[in-house]
């Protein structure tokens, strides 16, 4: 489980997705000064992570096309603390097991489908960036940007530059 514990401060995560292997130039200036990376899958491989990890701590989980033993080392699914604020991240928002709200989750992070989307469910923000890799059919190259200080949690798409 990722933590992040500076109680009244407020935070800046970066959130990603669907990489497939490419990190474009517009990504690493999306995140410039953000203090976490959540990955949300289909990282593309170790590379990746490696680049993201130069710009702050990353917790990524793996996706359905992350194979090999690079990829081994991620789970399908993370918890993550911010400020006593929980975070579930998971690669498919289909693949859920539990009733966010009820188990006390204030996002669900997720990737997959390669579209941005952002809205919120029995008080649970669910935040897709979109896809941060290859351009898939007429769909934005995104990520995007959560906000967190005390109860205060919304986030911010961004579409990155070609």
């Amino acid at each position: 489980m990722g933590t992040v514990q500076k109680t009244g401060k407020r935070h800046l995560i970066g959130v990603v997705s669907d990489t497939h292997g490419l990190i474009r130039p517009g990504l690493l200036e999306a995140l410039s000064g953000v203090e976490m990376i959540i990955h949300a899958g289909d990282v593309g491989g170790r590379r990746v992570l490696e680049v993201l990890r130069a710009q702050a701590p990353v917790v990524a989980v793996r996706g359905n096309m992350d194979g090999g033993a690079w990829a081994r080392g991620l789970c399908e699914a993370e918890v993550i603390e911010i400020d006593r604020s929980l975070l579930y991240v998971l690669h498919d928002a289909d693949g859920i097991d539990l009733d966010p709200a009820a188990a006390g989750f204030r996002a669900v992070i997720s990737g997959h489908t390669h579209r941005p989307s952002l809205c919120r469910r029995k008080g649970v923000l669910f935040l897709n960036p979109g896809s941060a890799g290859p351009r898939r059919f007429r769909l934005p190259v995104s990520a995007a940007i959560l906000h967190l200080e005390g109860e205060s949690l919304e986030a911010e798409l961004i579409e990155l530059k070609d």
